[in-house]
């Protein structure tokens, strides 16, 4: 993997368990799970991004792909395709590893990685998914704040707005 290439750090979904044990060939004992739909990366987003990673050695950000996010958001979105979104995404310092996942929800994904660390937005303490995978392996989960003013879809619907177009989906 070359650090300085974001495409290296882009997994495909089939690697993931390998290149988790790599990080922990390297040393790395902690590894941090998140995951979302990241359309229109944001300062919200980043600033999650970067708490989740100090939570411990390596941060893996599972990604929904495009078939994800239209059963999940509705069907104009994804804005940026999963390419692009994981491109990005894999492009932050804070990011090791960005792996594409189908389902509406990471479970499965969380299953076959085995994170010691579940960081989830505060907006979803009544529910995060893949919870108990990462409980029962004495793991925890981490519930971040979420940064006030940021949110891809009012992001969205006000570019709509301003162009007489309505809201977001």
């Amino acid at each position: 993997m070359n650090p300085r290439d974001p495409k290296s750090k882009i997994v495909p979904r089939a690697d993931a368990p390998a290149f988790i044990a790599r990080l922990r060939a390297e040393g790395r004992r902690q590894i941090v799970f998140t995951n979302g739909c990241f359309d229109l990366l944001h300062a919200g987003h980043v600033t999650y991004l970067f708490q989740a990673r100090s939570e411990g050695d390596a941060l893996i950000v599972g990604l929904n792909s495009d078939a994800s996010v239209r059963g999940n958001k509705g069907p104009t979105r994804p804005i940026v395709p999963q390419e692009g979104r994981a491109l990005v995404l894999a492009a932050l310092e804070c990011v090791d590893g960005v792996v594409i996942f189908d389902e509406a929800e990471p479970a499965a994904l969380i299953a076959e990685i085995g994170p010691d660390v579940l960081v989830k937005g505060a907006d979803w303490a009544r529910y995060v998914s893949g919870r108990e995978t990462v409980e029962a392996r004495g793991g925890r989960v981490v519930l971040a704040p979420i940064v006030p003013g940021f949110s891809t879809t009012d992001i969205i619907r006000r570019i709509r707005a301003a162009e007489g177009g309505g809201g977001a989906s």
